[in-house]
């Protein structure tokens, strides 16, 4: 139980040439018995419009991820899917951490704190242990939201450090949790429809933090270690355990490609696949089930030193069948990346080309050359495919 329960207030109170085959699973009993709706159809052109009424439930997407990893990045390509430009709630406090699209609302776990930056002090905990989380306001506000109803959603201001008053969230389509604990909680976890892990290793997190805090905001190398030791117990007992509960992990390694290489700069990153998750497939370099380790052609993607290799595989992952797609290193222009599109397979794009125009629109976002930028997209994809199965709906690619 979190150390203030009830100190907030309850939910009541408050380049398309090549089409990709998509086959989206079968709408399952389970799903279509949660709520009774009326549908009708309409067409516009080609495009098939589904209408519901108000109470059809919204899609739950979790992200979990520690502090400084790429949330806010992760979102916003995930956003881009579905058209659309993100923004914060207007006339509403300047603060808010909520984003808002088109079809999606990201609300950040930190909300749901119950003890502000004081309050942990005197208390003795970090904004990572449990105990500073109010999961019965998380999971009262979460369900509100799958059944169809607003919520008055409190707001952490991590400027001042405090609890500022609440703002009030209606449900969109698609809602995101993202933060440190969306997985904390079992009845929570299970209103999730997709659940996404950020798992960004030691060496690497350094790495980026010293580029941050030394670099930019001038913080000495002793205190960022400091910073980072003080966290380590409770990341590791708390939100690293986490990631086992994720369909999907992103793991962000150092290179293998370059003998201690501790800069951050280059990375090898994983894409880790659960088998067997409602409306997913995983994505497969080649030939699905094989094991291939690949170094494209340098005459069609071009790569600086260290170059760049792919690999993919079958593997277990917390006892769980997974497939594994890692790529190591990074490409220059992110228009070559169409030929390594084309050699990938269940990657859930619309039509031939889509994860290149993606990424290609996000250019200026950190990652755009890496393996984190490029599974990140075909995330993105993934959840649109979720979507569409869950709600017996299409949409629209947006680029």
């Amino acid at each position: 139980m979190p150390l203030c329960a009830g100190t907030l207030p309850s939910t009541k109170q408050m380049l398309s040439t090549r089409p990709q085959s998509i086959n989206a699973p079968a709408f399952s009993k389970a799903h279509s018995s949660f709520y009774q709706v009326l549908r009708a159809s309409c067409t516009r052109g080609n495009a098939r419009t589904l209408i519901v009424q108000a109470t059809d439930r919204t899609v739950m997407i979790g992200l979990a991820a520690d502090s400084g990893c790429g949330k806010s990045t992760f979102m916003r390509r995930m956003i881009g899917v579905f058209g659309g430009s993100p923004h914060a709630p207007e006339g509403g406090n300047p603060e808010s951490n909520t984003l808002l699209s088109d079809m999606a609302t990201v609300i950040c776990l930190d909300d749901y704190h119950c003890l502000d930056r004081t309050g942990r002090k005197e208390k003795g905990v970090t904004a990572l242990d449990p105990k500073a989380q109010d999961f019965e306001l998380m999971y009262e506000q979460a369900k509100a939201i799958k059944e169809g109803k607003s919520i008055d959603k409190p707001i952490y201001n991590h400027v001042s450090g405090l609890l500022d008053p609440a703002e009030t969230i209606k449900p969109p389509k698609i809602m995101v949790l993202e933060g440190l604990h969306p997985f904390y909680d079992e009845r929570v976890r299970d209103l999730y429809d997709f659940k996404i892990y950020l798992d960004i290793s030691d060496e690497v997190k350094f790495a980026w933090k010293i580029q941050r805090d030394m670099k930019e905001r001038g913080h000495s190398l002793e205190s960022i270690k400091a910073s980072i030791e003080a966290r380590r117990p409770d990341f590791e007992a708390y939100i690293d355990p986490q990631k086992k509960h994720a369909d999907v992990i992103i793991q962000v390694l150092p290179t293998q490609l370059i003998p201690d290489e501790k800069e951050g700069k280059v990375l090898r990153v994983r894409f880790i696949q659960k088998e067997g998750v409602n409306f997913f497939k995983p994505t497969f370099l080649f030939d699905e089930g094989s094991t291939i380790s690949w170094i494209p052609c340098g005459r069609k993607l071009t790569c600086s030193f260290p170059g760049i290799k792919f690999f993919y595989g079958p593997d277990t992952y917390y006892g769980e069948e997974v497939s594994i797609l890692e790529m190591d290193g990074q490409f220059d222009k992110i228009e070559e990346l169409i030929y390594v599109e084309s050699h990938l397979s269940n990657t859930s794009a619309k039509f031939y080309g889509e994860i290149t125009q993606q990424m290609l629109k996000n250019s200026q976002f950190p990652g755009s050359t890496n393996g984190t930028g490029l599974f990140q997209t075909i995330v993105g994809l993934k959840i649109r495919e979720v979507y569409e199965a869950v709600v017996e709906t299409t949409v629209k690619s947006a680029v």
